[in-house]
């Protein structure tokens, strides 16, 4: 069973995988001079111009980006500012490298939301220690973050981060014309489970069933919450209902897996849990709360059709798909 010491000590983990940096030059000489710095120790990813780069924040955001000012079209400066005005982008640290230094250019790129202003010719070491640190506060930074948005009793993710990440990946969605799912579940008759086995009980069947559902999650951009009380919520962008009607069944398989007593239950003598799907694909999203709306319902239907089971539908028709266990 994991405590909330362990889940707040994982978060205090050093991030794995190797950083994301974004180098933007319209000179791909100097790009190239980017990547044999950074190569060895980063993921280096290029881009030639401002609205590529935008582009490229967008659909997979970097750890940073080394930004050059002088560019044709959108220049750094423009670039940097709609990346602080997205909320979805607003919290990647950019440091401009330009061979325009002076104090008015230095100022107007840290009053854009710039972190560090380079010169060029880069010197490798110092550039390397920048971006060092610069990464290294971005970790404390998303850290902090984490730890004001962690739900205390399970250790996942709370409702107020689920809110705000809801809001920015349906607007990515809405961008892009990707796919996103919405996954609502509920533990079943839990408060029965309180009743017969107490509440001490019932937190730590909260927390075993927050771990399996974290750890069902497939891809970094997956995210579950605790909703409010035994219900949780799950957002997984690009992702399409049928894949999400999938992980829903594989999630709920998993924490019947558990084995977790319940002889008070009437969908089965261990813990279950019921859950509601709803996505959309291709076209602008209503709003929030309708995906919310019909993800809530299809978790009723769940529950009316017997419990221990997944419902999805998708935000763009009425056809229902009810999923139960081992049907994917």
């Amino acid at each position: 069973m994991q405590s909330d010491e362990t889940a707040i000590a994982k978060l205090f983990e050093a991030p794995t995988g190797r950083p994301r940096l974004l180098v933007v030059d319209d000179q791909p000489i100097n790009i190239q001079v980017m990547h044999q710095i950074f190569a060895s120790q980063y993921q280096v990813f290029m881009a030639t111009s401002g609205q590529q780069a935008l582009d490229f924040c967008h659909k997979t955001p970097p750890d940073l980006v080394l930004l050059d000012v002088v560019m044709p079209g959108l220049d750094g400066f423009e670039v940097c500012q709609l990346l602080k005005a997205d909320p979805s982008t607003r919290d990647i640290p950019v440091i401009f490298v330009t061979a325009h230094t002076d104090a008015v250019q230095e100022t107007r790129g840290l009053d854009v939301g710039a972190v560090d202003f380079i010169s060029k010719p880069v010197n490798p070491v110092v550039v390397r220690a920048r971006v060092k640190t610069q990464l290294t506060l971005k970790f404390q930074s998303d850290l902090m973050r984490k730890l004001v948005f962690l739900d205390g009793l399970t250790g996942v993710f709370n409702r107020r981060y689920f809110d705000q990440q809801l809001a920015v990946e349906m607007a990515r969605a809405a961008r892009t014309k990707s796919a996103l799912s919405l996954i609502m579940l509920d533990v079943d008759y839990f408060k029965r489970f309180n009743d017969h086995y107490g509440h001490q009980a019932g937190d730590d069947c909260l927390r075993e069933i927050a771990t399996t559902l974290k750890n069902s999650l497939r891809r970094p951009a997956d995210l579950v919450a605790r909703y409010g009380g035994e219900e949780f919520a799950c957002i997984l962008p690009d992702t399409a209902l049928a894949d999400a009607m999938g992980m829903a069944t594989e999630m709920e398989q998993n924490v019947r897996r558990r084995n977790i007593a319940h002889h008070d239950s009437k969908a089965a003598n261990v813990v279950t849990i019921s859950l509601g799907v709803a996505g959309y694909a291709g076209y602008p999203p209503r709003d929030a709360a309708a995906l919310l709306a019909l993800a809530d319902a299809q978790l009723y239907c769940a529950k009316d059709a017997g419990r221990a089971r997944a419902c999805g539908n998708p935000l763009t028709c009425r056809s229902l798909i009810c999923a139960r266990p081992g049907a994917f």
